[in-house]
Order: C-alpha cells, then sequence, then structure tokens
C-alpha cells in the first residue's frame, strides 16, 4: 500500500496538459510502424504469394548416373579403397531440410542423406513425410523449407552400380523434395513403419549374385529393424520371392510390394533407396550402422532355415566318428570329370562323402539342412560354393581353383567371405595336366604359357576361355593331402 500511495502521488504531481501531449505522440508512434509493416503486404493477395513460392526452381543438387566402367576392371584398387577410413571416405552428401534436430513441436526431422561414393551401391535415405508411388517410379519427400525444394536424384537400387551389363537390367528410380502443399493428393494408404525400395534385376537368378548383390545387403540395410519394415521391389520376379520366401518373412513383417506395378500413393515416416553393401560376399563391420559381421549373417540364415548345427564334428579315430565331406559337383562348366574317384579316395580317408548341387527345382531348405550336416565342403571355383553361408562356424571350405591366374576372384569371391564366416578355409589349385583345356589348346598356347595375355583381352575373354571352357580332372593322389589336412583340422 505503501508502494502504490507513492505512485499515485508521483502521477499526481505531473501536470495533466503535459501528460496528454506525451500519450498523444506516443500513440502517434505506434500506428507509423504498424503500417509501415502491413502495408507492402496489402497489395499483394496470399495466393499470389504462393504461386511466387511454387514458381521458384532450384537446380538439382546431383543427379547420380549409372554410366561407370564395369566392376572387375580394377577390382583390386576398389577392394583397396574400401579399406579406408569409412569417415574420411564416404563424402555422404547429406542435405538437412530442417534446421532444427528436434521439433519443438514434435514433428519429425526432415532429410535426405544420399551417399553415391561408395564402390558398389547408391543408396538414399529419406526422413519425414515421404510419398511413394510405384508404377511411376517416383519417391518424393515433401518439405516445410522452400529453399530445399525441387532437389531431385536418380538410382538404380541394385548393388553392383559399376557393372554396366547388370545395371541394364535394372529400373531406375526418381527421388525427389518437394514443397508440403495440403493442396497435394491424399494417401491412399499411410503406413508407420519404414519402406526399403530396391531391385531383384541384374545378375539375381545365379545362386552367387542372389546372395552377394540382394540377400546379404538386404540383411545389412533392414535388419536393425526387427520386422518392423516394408519391403518395395523393383524388377519383380514371384519366382525368386518365394524362394527366399523365408528370408524376407525373417526380415519384414509384411508382404513384398511390387514396386513397378503399384499404382497406390504410399506414405511412410522413413525411407531407404538402393542397399548397403560392402564388398563380395561379406560385411565390413566397421563400416556397418550396427556392427553387423558376415558371422551374424550366417547365424540369421541357421535361424531362417532352422539349421540345428553350430559347430563341425570333433574328429576322433578312436571314436569312429565319421566326417561328412559334401562334394559340390557342377553340371555344367567346371565339372569334375571323375568325381567317383575323388569319393572313393575321401571315403577311404574316413569321410561320409556327399554328392550333390542345388538347382531351380531343388528346396531351398532341404539343401539348406544338407550342408549343415557336413563338416567340409569342396567344389571348384563357382556359384556353388556359396552354399558355405549354411556350414557351422569353424567347418571347412575347400575351393579348387581352376587353371588361368584366378587368385584374385578366388579370394575375394570364396576365400575372404569364408574367413569372415570364422569357417576355416583350404585351396587347392590346379595343375595345367589337370585341366581339360589340355583338350582345347597345345601346351605351347599363351592359355598356358602366358596366362596373363588373356586376362589383358577383359573379363569376357576371361570368363571365355577359364571359367566357360573348362572342366577338372583332379589328380586324386596329389589332392589327398589337403583332405588329410582338413581331417587334422577337424581333430584339433
Amino acid at each position: 500500500m505503501g508502494y502504490e500511495a507513492k505512485l499515485i502521488r508521483s502521477f499526481s504531481n505531473v501536470e495533466p496538459k503535459k501528460l496528454g501531449f506525451g500519450l498523444l505522440f506516443a500513440c502517434f508512434m505506434v500506428s507509423i510502424a504498424y503500417i509501415s509493416i502491413t502495408k507492402p503486404y496489402e497489395q499483394l493477395p496470399f495466393s499470389s504469394i504462393s504461386s511466387r513460392l511454387s514458381s521458384v526452381r532450384i537446380n538439382p543438387v546431383i543427379t547420380v548416373s549409372m554410366t561407370s566402367r564395369v566392376l572387375d576392371e580394377g577390382s583390386e584398387d576398389a577392394a583397396n579403397q574400401t579399406a579406408l577410413d569409412v569417415k574420411e571416405k564416404e563424402n555422404i552428401i547429406r542435405l538437412h531440410q530442417s534446421s532444427a534436430q528436434n521439433h519443438s513441436d514434435g514433428r519429425q526431422e526432415e532429410f535426405i542423406n544420399c551417399n553415391v561414393s561408395d564402390q558398389r551401391s547408391n543408396t538414399c535415405e529419406m526422413n519425414g513425410n515421404i510419398r511413394i508411388h510405384g508404377i511411376s517410379s517416383s519417391v518424393e519427400l515433401l518439405i516445410s523449407d522452400t529453399a530445399k525444394t525441387n532437389q531431385s536424384w536418380r538410382i538404380k537400387p541394385y548393388a553392383r552400380k559399376k557393372d554396366n551389363v547388370a545395371m541394364a537390367n535394372v529400373r531406375e528410380v526418381s527421388l525427389k523434395t518437394s514443397l508440403n502443399d495440403r493442396k497435394l493428393l491424399r494417401c491412399d494408404i499411410n503406413h508407420t513403419a519404414p519402406a526399403i525400395v530396391f531391385s531383384i534385376g541384374g545378375y539375381t537368378g545365379n545362386f552367387f549374385h542372389d546372395f552377394t548383390d540382394v540377400l546379404v545387403p538386404l540383411f545389412l540395410t533392414s535388419h536393425h529393424f526387427n520386422g518392423e519394415v516394408h519391403f518395395l521391389v523393383t524388377n519383380m520376379r514371384s519366382w525368386w520371392i518365394n524362394k527366399y520366401s523365408l528370408v524376407f518373412k525373417k526380415l519384414s513383417k509384411y508382404q513384398v510390394i511390387d514396386f513397378d506395378k503399384d499404382d497406390k500413393l504410399r506414405c511412410f515416416p522413413k525411407a531407404i533407396v538402393g542397399l548397403r553393401s560392402h564388398k563380395e560376399l561379406s560385411i565390413d563391420p566397421k563400416r556397418s550402422p550396427n556392427n553387423y559381421t558376415m558371422l551374424d549373417f550366417t547365424k540369421f540364415m541357421r535361424s531362417t532355415y532352422s539349421l540345428e548345427r553350430e559347430t563341425p564334428i570333433k574328429y576322433s579315430i578312436r571314436k569312429h566318428n565319421k566326417p561328412r565331406l559334401l562334394i559340390i559337383c557342377r553340371r555344367r562348366t567346371r565339372r569334375f570329370t571323375n568325381v567317383n574317384k575323388i569319393t572313393k579316395m575321401a571315403e577311404k580317408l574316413g569321410f561320409e562323402v556327399v554328392v550333390g548341387e542345388a538347382d531351380s527345382r531343388t528346396s531351398m531348405e532341404k539343401f539348406a539342412w544338407m550342408v549343415n550336416s557336413c563338416d567340409v565342403m569342396m567344389g571348384v571355383h563357382g556359384a556353388g560354393l556359396t552354399n558355405l553361408v549354411f556350414l557351422p562356424t569353424n567347418a571347412i571350405l575347400i575351393q579348387v581353383v581352376p587353371w588361368g591366374n584366378l587368385d584374385w576372384i578366388s579370394r575375394s569371391y570364396f576365400k575372404e567371405p569364408a574367413m569372415d564366416m570364422k569357417l576355416r578355409y583350404l585351396e587347392y589349385r590346379i595343375s595345367e595336366e589337370e585341366s581339360t583345356l589340355m583338350e582345347v589348346y597345345p601346351k605351347d598356347h599363351p592359355v598356358f604359357k602366358d596366362s596373363f595375355s588373356i586376362h589383358k583381352l577383359g573379363w569376357n575373354a576371361i570368363k571365355d576361355v577359364f571359367l566357360d571352357k573348362q572342366d577338372v580332372k583332379l589328380n586324386v593322389r596329389r589332392f589327398r593331402g589337403v583332405l588329410v589336412k582338413a581331417l587334422k583340422l577337424l581333430h584339433s
């Protein structure tokens, strides 16, 4: 009360006339400020503002092109490149569509990350209001920042981006950012789980490429979602999806969507276009966001196909427990021409021998079980060796390398993956006398005297001569030592 009394008295001392002029001047200044702020916008209707904003076009930041050289040219350099520190190497193109990491009103952060520097695949990850229309091959991120609209990308979502032959069979997906306009068509279906868009074109149908180009990258990209993810597949092949149906059901709780035929406008909170891929038939844990390894993948495969054996037999002559040897016997090129002799020799050493190779009619579940029941698997370099993913940890893989200085391909395709899977690896390189090329070319031909001269002609020449024209007549006496070493490893 004392303070209020003093305040009233102080005002009563001010002359009423002066006080009136002061109040009048203050009102005048407020009016001038208001007019200066609002006047420009009275002349420009709201609809005009909207049309001007929508007519602004910003050039695309980057367009992903698929015109690189064939992967096999300089593949060793590519392998060395991927070994670099990821943080320095990846050069991820990151476009934040929101300046705030955490919105105070609870809205999602809007962003798109595109990694186009990887040697094997291009990928884009999007977060926010995402609209996907498969039949038009369109993926759109709606954003609130007008400065970030009209960005565009084109991605072929298959993990062999430098192989022009493979990529010719892969559909291109268009990605763009657009202004979030209420007048846009409403979504036909609103999804709460993320989407992954990928292709099963390329070389799928070849057992090795099924895994190295699709299944391993799909595991790497999707497993951490714990089934809460939708697969939108371009270049759909229903028979292929059916073949690996157990894998798809293990990775996703939802039905696979045929991207190319889907005319529904689907909305997602998150989407990934393309699959992450590190190297042939393997995973680099240093580059994996969840520290996944190839051992995690093989455990996943055993779980998917309900394979019981996690470790091989502990071999002992006294216990009379015979280790099982699986001989992958190819039907066309790189066949064993004397598989019966190999079988008899292995049986004399104490192996129980199984001979076989899966084809399009073979049940995946049954063949996976058969592989898992074996302790040693052997075969000539080829897609059949991909069955190593079903072997127990610490089992033994024996790769028979054909004639032709194919060290680099045998190493990157099967030796390194086998070691990443914690398998024990043995290798047998055949001599020229064990190759049926001796029946095709004379002894003084460059095929035998200078095989690298064939390499210089390019991948097609290597494939034609050393992979497609060659079968193997194994010298069983020479090869016997490899199987003896395998027995010792099982005993240790």
